[in-house]
């Protein structure tokens, strides 16, 4: 093993940790239970909490914006407000605000960003993690079929590296796979484990059962993100006949048991109107998902397709449709999130250890769970020495990849980028089955990126008059600019 190239916390951090971690818990107990009176009053107590606690992270109108959501009981946001406080289980929202929020997005982070700077290397607040490559469907498009069925991380590997983890600052763990599910009594075990923690899966939601639910109430850190393509054809014609009526199942099982999830949706040329539409969003409000992360279809592997990448007005259609789902009005209850076209929110692409990275199956440590490059293993070294190694120095290097923070990945837009950072760095496919070389891989993306990149200057402008002014206005006019309706 490497040497460890990072200090510890000392003994007084780890005092002055929990000291703090006590007093944001009675904090939070407290608003939990003025919410459960007064919910608009309550939920003003928890963003005066937020802007406290992370200060200039957002600007000052942002925190305006959603206290102004909640003094309007008849809002869209304060409904979701009160859909969401009944059907969630106080335990869950209490450990998703102290781990994901306090310990990850506040403390975790200001420590990654410090010891970033300390160390010269980038540390994500956030990891994806694959503790199997093993899945009981194989989905096209899926970056996990890539590696294979037969490879998985131990119990000891899976809990080491996420102790490492946590004395750089990274408290929020996403599983992905594979079917990380296939593993469920590792991956609750290990919940328990790191009750400071927040995480995650992606999973399919077949293996969701009564006991299951159970489970995720009892370690109470634990919150599913289940993958669904569309309506029963369009699911099922790419996870297999029945998969959509046991992805509902899935639902109403955590529903039931008033389990706090989401839903992971890969939209391509087939599907992107369907997954976006009001019968749809409907459906799955209804069955209980609180948020769906929406992502961009990417031709990853020697046999991916590029017939289902989208054309630049179908791509525009998800810009202008995902911030019209979840606008301060209109659009539909549930938090949307579009991890391509948000790049504006989060300056451009936050991968490479800067936001995130993913640890494959086989212990590889890569840039992103799309790109599947790397040259460091958690078998054979520390984790601050994998997020050292030359592929993430270059992305550290590069970032942003475009001023056009609607052009964020050094694949999907910037191809001939991802080209150079491997050539440069000597990183290796890490593809079990069919090793892919950064051109053949980037070749599939050169057309799509030609022809979005006018589309994507147009939009950009704009998102950035938009934005000027937004920022011209007084702050207690805070959410007043509304985005234009979509083509």
């Amino acid at each position: 093993m490497a040497e460890q190239h990072y200090e510890s916390m000392s003994p007084v951090e780890k005092a002055k940790h929990a000291a703090e971690r006590t007093a944001f818990d009675v904090a939070i107990s407290g608003a939990l239970k003025y919410v459960g009176k007064k919910r608009g009053e309550g939920m003003i107590k928890i963003v005066d909490l937020m802007q406290k606690i992370l200060g200039d992270v957002w600007p000052d109108r942002a925190y305006e914006a959603l206290r102004n959501v909640f003094r309007d009981p008849d809002s869209k946001w304060m409904k979701y407000t009160n859909k969401f406080f009944d059907e969630v289980d106080p335990r869950l929202i209490k450990s998703a605000l102290l781990n994901l929020g306090y310990e990850a997005a506040f403390r975790g982070y200001r420590r990654t960003r410090d010891l970033s700077d300390k160390y010269n290397c980038s540390i994500p607040w956030n990891v994806l993690i694959d503790p199997t490559s093993a899945c009981n469907l194989h989905c096209t498009g899926c970056w996990a079929a890539e590696y294979g069925h037969q490879m998985s991380l131990t119990y000891e590997q899976l809990d080491d590296v996420i102790t490492q983890g946590e004395d750089l600052g990274i408290h929020s763990w996403l599983y992905t796979g594979g079917e990380p599910t296939v593993r469920k009594n590792d991956l609750f075990k290990l919940c328990a484990e790191h009750p400071h923690s927040n995480f995650q899966c992606f999973t399919n939601g077949t293996l969701i059962d009564d006991e299951f639910c159970e489970n995720i109430l009892k370690v109470g850190n634990f919150f599913p993100n289940i993958s669904i393509e569309g309506f029963e054809e369009a699911n099922d014609a790419r996870r297999g006949a029945g998969d959509f009526n046991k992805v509902l199942a899935a639902m109403d099982c955590l529903k039931a048991h008033k389990c706090l999830f989401g839903l992971s949706i890969c939209y391509t040329k087939a599907n992107y109107k369907t997954v976006t539409s009001d019968e749809f969003l409907d459906l799955v409000i209804e069955k209980g998902a609180k948020y769906i992360w929406y992502f961009h279809y990417m031709p990853v592997g020697n046999d991916a397709s590029t017939d289902l990448l989208l054309d630049p007005d179908e791509r525009e259609y998800m810009y202008h449709r995902v911030r019209e789902i979840r606008g301060f009005d209109g659009g539909k209850p549930i938090m949307a999130i579009d991890f391509q076209n948000d790049g504006e929110f989060v300056s451009g692409c936050v991968a490479g250890g800067r936001e995130y990275c993913h640890i494959n199956p086989n212990g590889d440590v890569e840039p992103c769970v799309f790109i599947h490059y790397s040259s460091a293993n958690i078998k054979d070294e520390k984790l601050i020495d994998c997020f050292k190694q030359p592929i993430f120095m270059k992305y550290r290097e590069g970032q942003p990849f475009n001023d056009n923070m609607l052009q964020p990945c050094p694949m999907l837009e910037n191809p001939q980028l991802l080209r150079e950072i491997v050539k440069e760095t000597g990183a290796k496919s890490t593809d079990m089955q069919s090793p892919e070389s950064a051109d053949d891989l980037c070749s599939k993306c050169d057309e799509y990126a030609a022809k979005w990149a006018d589309r994507a200057a147009k939009l950009w402008k704009e998102s950035q008059e938009e934005k000027a002014a937004r920022e011209a206005m007084p702050v207690s006019d805070a959410g007043k600019v509304r985005v234009r309706p979509r083509a």
